[in-house]
């Protein structure tokens, strides 16, 4: 089976820099989409999308956001946030003509925030089940299963954590699930097996949580055509913020069922409710 190509650039933020990594498919030449993947994920979660799309002539960048996959990882666990994720992204995002977005949670809220800068070149974006409110007990429910650092004996037990971690990711087949396993695991010098993500970006997620109140950015957001998808069960993009997200103009919503948090957007009626979208 095809395999992307890798690419990689050096990222700036505040204090240093680090090495960003890229899955790159489809033809050079073609119209850039940016894939951008949840907290604990990696650029790998978009391939069956990215084949669907580099089909169709499209060029589907897959960052690995800093702490995650092939990037490397930040100095201190509090630059773990949107500003330094945006200021690592900009040597590659400021090398693209016009592009679209699709973004799995944190990578919607990336996505949102990169909608504020102004002459950002952004033209269509894809919310996957995150939106401009995050409720806080969605936030405490993902401290609390991520807050013990695991090992495991081999990939298969890491897949099974997989199975019942991610379990509102939807039916997906045991290769879908054997693929984020495999692209999920990191071997340690003692050889255990570990997930492939720096422990020290849950940091900022210590200490006293509270609900995320982003709709003062929405109208920037929403300032271009955006599809919204949300898990039917979702816990982390409610029923009343997916509705009033879809009182706006140019704001389409779809319901997954199945699924809570999030869509794994790889079944293909997920994956053609996001070709239409962007063609």
């Amino acid at each position: 089976m095809e395999q992307p190509r890798i690419g990689a650039v050096t990222g700036s933020f505040e204090g240093g820099t680090v090495q960003l990594r890229w899955a790159e498919w489809g033809p050079a030449s073609g119209r850039p989409v940016v894939c951008v993947h949840g907290l604990t994920r990696n650029a790998r979660d978009f391939d069956a999308l990215a084949r669907h799309l580099a089909g169709q002539g499209r060029r589907v960048i897959c960052p690995d956001i800093p702490g995650r996959g092939l990037s490397g990882w930040l100095p201190a666990g509090a630059l773990y946030a949107v500003p330094t994720y945006l200021a690592t992204l900009t040597p590659l995002l400021a090398g693209l003509p016009e592009y679209d977005w699709v973004g799995t949670s944190m990578g919607g809220l990336i996505g949102m925030g990169l909608a504020t800068i102004p002459g950002v070149t952004l033209r269509r974006m894809v919310l996957n089940d995150i939106g401009p409110f995050v409720p806080v007990a969605a936030l405490e429910r993902i401290r609390i299963y991520l807050s013990t650092p695991r090992e495991f004996a081999d990939v298969a037990a890491l897949e099974a954590y997989l199975r019942q971690v991610h379990a509102p990711f939807g039916q997906l087949s045991d290769a879908e699930w054997a693929h984020l396993a495999r692209h999920s695991a990191r071997v340690t010098a003692s050889g255990r097996v570990v997930l492939h993500y720096d422990q020290a970006i849950l940091e900022p997620m210590q200490g006293e949580l509270s609900d995320v109140d982003l709709w003062p950015l929405w109208p920037a957001v929403a300032s271009r055509p955006v599809l919204v998808l949300r898990g039917e069960t979702s816990d982390l993009l409610l029923p009343e913020t997916a509705a009033r997200m879809g009182e706006t103009p140019g704001v389409t919503i779809a319901t997954i069922a199945g699924c809570g948090h999030a869509p794994a957007l790889m079944e293909p009626s997920q994956i053609a409710l996001i070709s239409d979208f962007l063609a």
